[in-house]
């Protein structure tokens, strides 16, 4: 292969993905930047298909995935899932979009999880939602001090979906339960700290960084190699800020309900309980009890069965008010004003958030044989 020059396998620099090769490296550019690179669709399908080419392809050594930038400044990795298009299917009394985006969009997140060549994310912005899917379950993690993770989805009537009940629930202490439900936005230095980045590089480096990894030969010795270009770009962050309310969100996190743990944020009475109090009353009051039930109960899962069960929930979504009434309070009309319905916490039943966890009648998710 010409170390020069790049081979570009995309239709048109108007992709949605941009795919190229350079060296032994199969790049993957998330190209919707004005949509802070929000996956579509068609993102998730073309991902699939030239993962496995590739993964079947001896002249590629490695997968390198990251977002194209907005601007000079903005370099958001991914936002998460288009909603956009989710709602604009709303009105269909299936739901047959919606559940056909969740599974192929969980069944690419289990195939990177099982991916047999290295899978590394550039996430020097925005990650979030669909975007950490696509990241968190690959073998190398860079971060920036622009990056910023979180998981959105109690604030628009949803849950931790895209593995999120098995890598949230595998943090250390309460951490998981809190980001979930509260939506907590997490530093680079957080997300090292925690094992949700494997490595931190300064974003002033990370074109550098880059361009060494592709313009190497990683035929040979691929693990070792990349070791060598991480370690000599990657530096230690600042320290995370999350480590000084660990102690406040395992006091406050540990309960056996969410009304609890309004209870335990009460009694605290410091300035961060106070504020995370007023966070939580923002969300649905469905997902946080959903959210709840998920974390607690189904952290013993493996990736491949909890993806199962977020498929279960996901189709249940759909025929919630609260899903697409947040949807548009956030990404259509932008007024962040949901009603949510039932809009108290003590009005959620148990017997209904039991329903969320029951195969759908159009059957569990499939996922292929590898």
């Amino acid at each position: 292969m010409d170390t020069d020059k790049q081979r570009n396998l995309s239709a048109s620099n108007i992709d949605e993905v941009l795919f190229s090769e350079r060296e032994s490296v199969g790049e993957m550019v998330l190209n919707r930047p004005q949509a802070l690179n929000a996956l579509t669709q068609n993102m998730v399908l073309l991902m699939q298909d030239q993962l496995e080419k590739w993964s079947n392809d001896s002249r590629i050594s490695m997968i390198l995935i990251r977002g194209a930038p907005r601007g000079e400044k903005m370099v958001p990795f991914c936002s998460g899932g288009d909603l956009r298009s989710i709602y604009e299917h709303r009105n269909d009394p299936n739901k047959t979009f919606a559940s056909i985006f969740y599974a192929q969009e969980y069944r690419l997140n289990s195939y990177i999880n099982k991916y047999p060549k290295p899978y590394m994310s550039i996430i020097d912005g925005i990650v979030m939602g669909g975007g950490v899917g696509v990241s968190i379950h690959g073998s190398h993690r860079i971060m920036s001090e622009r990056s910023v993770f979180a998981m959105p989805e109690t604030g628009i009537g949803l849950f931790p979906d895209v593995g999120g009940t098995y890598f949230l629930s595998r943090l250390p202490g309460s951490i998981g339960l809190y980001i979930g439900l509260t939506s907590a936005r997490l530093t680079a230095s957080d997300c090292l700290n925690l094992g949700i980045a494997t490595h931190f590089i300064s974003s002033n480096r990370i074109d550098e960084f880059t361009n060494a990894i592709n313009s190497c030969d990683l035929q040979q010795d691929t693990t070792s190699k990349l070791e060598e270009i991480i370690s000599y770009h990657e530096s230690v962050p600042e320290s995370a800020p999350i480590l000084q309310y660990t102690d406040q969100i395992d006091r406050c996190f540990s309960a056996r309900c969410v009304e609890e743990i309004f209870s335990n944020l009460e009694k605290e009475k410091s300035e961060w309980a106070i504020e995370t109090i007023k966070i939580l009353q923002t969300k649905s009051p469905t997902s946080l009890k959903l959210t709840f039930r998920q974390l607690t109960t189904l952290g013993h899962l493996n990736l491949r069965d909890a993806l199962n069960m977020e498929y279960r929930m996901a189709v249940r979504c759909n025929f919630s008010k609260d899903w697409f009434e947040g949807i548009r309070a956030v990404i259509i009309d932008k007024d962040f004003a949901p009603e949510w319905y039932p809009a108290e916490i003590a009005e959620v039943d148990h017997e209904l958030i039991d329903e969320y966890f029951k195969a759908p009648r159009c059957g569990d998710m499939r996922f292929d044989s590898s």
